[in-house]
């Protein structure tokens, strides 16, 4: 893979400037970073890396029409992940309908494809969180971010492209250069400001008091340097299908707002609050990646336990505002 030229999509974004720092610190230098920048800071998240060109995503298939040949894979990051979103033309343009069209470049030039999808296809996760393509038809997710994924899973399933392709089903992901994505950014980063300046985390009441007490609603949350290196795994080998990438443990939200007093040297105070009306509906109190067939394929690869991801994420970047 040295040799040739590796496309990352969503390149200047939160896990794509993470799989290109990785990428880096693995020697791979030879990178074709693909993003529109547009009015954020994501710009910040490229300082230190290095690559060989950068490029618009409305640029990347013409460019591809010319140097196809010298590309040894591609990872496409590159999506709108605001699970608000309500315009479901322009996230069946940018979600769907553009990675079609770069998967089947991909598979007509001998291109290792990796993509994003997303843990929101499982919905309320009635159906579980298992990564098993039999069950995929069964998911309903619950916004149009995640139907937007969804479907192209679906799409590939049908097409029986899954044993060329990697399909990657990101849980909570949290970490530095995740600075600009603003109500879509962790709670990790959206507590600690709370936690300096007012002494308090505030976490929602239970909706489910009969299995969940306050704070004790659970989420797999996974460090983005995790997160970056099992993505990357993927260029160095043969496997192939949709995966999913998380701890496989869950963590409530009182272990991780209790984590972060700690990583800030502050003291414990945690306020519980009514969750809003509109949210109960929709509110998930319990989600835990499947981590079976990625471990079975690679070991246990995640590295980071939640004490130290935050400890990790607020002492070296947070608190010094650097990015990774």
């Amino acid at each position: 893979m040295k040799d040739r030229i590796l496309v990352i999509t969503g390149a200047a974004g939160f896990i794509g400037s993470a799989v290109t720092r990785h990428l880096n610190d693995l020697g791979y230098h030879r990178l074709l970073l693909v993003d529109d920048i547009e009015t954020t800071e994501k710009w910040k998240n490229l300082f230190g890396k290095k690559f060989e060109d950068f490029i618009s995503k409305h640029t990347l298939f013409s460019w591809l029409e010319n140097r196809a040949g010298e590309v040894g894979g591609i990872i496409h990051l590159g999506a709108c992940s605001d699970t608000l979103e309500k315009d479901g033309n322009f996230l069946m343009e940018n979600n769907f309908r553009y990675t079609q069209k770069l998967c089947k470049i991909a598979l007509e030039n001998g291109i290792r494809f990796i993509y994003a999808s997303s843990a929101a296809t499982y919905g309320d996760g009635s159906q579980g969180f298992s990564d098993d393509i039999d069950q995929l038809d069964a998911l309903r997710p619950l916004n149009l971010y995640g139907f937007s994924k969804h479907l192209f899973d679906l799409w590939v399933k049908q097409r029986g492209y899954l044993d060329q392709i990697v399909g990657l089903k990101y849980f909570n992901v949290f970490g530095p250069n995740e600075n600009h994505k603003g109500h879509m950014a962790s709670m990790v980063f959206k507590m600690l400001p709370k936690i300096e300046q007012e002494g308090v985390v505030h976490l929602f009441k239970s909706s489910d008091p009969e299995r969940f007490s306050d704070g004790d609603q659970c989420r797999d949350f996974i460090y983005v340097k995790d997160a970056a290196r099992m993505t990357c795994d993927f260029l160095f080998n043969n496997i192939c299908g949709i995966f999913n990438i998380g701890r496989g443990e869950p963590t409530t939200w009182n272990q991780l707002a209790s984590a972060l007093f700690q990583a800030a040297g502050k003291k414990k105070n945690i306020a519980y609050v009514d969750m809003p009306k509109s949210l109960v509906s929709q509110y998930q109190n319990y989600t835990c990646a499947d981590m079976q067939k990625y471990f079975e394929k690679h070991g246990h690869a995640v590295i980071y336990n939640i004490e130290d991801a935050v400890k990790d994420y607020v002492q070296g970047y947070l608190l010094e505002d650097k990015r990774w």
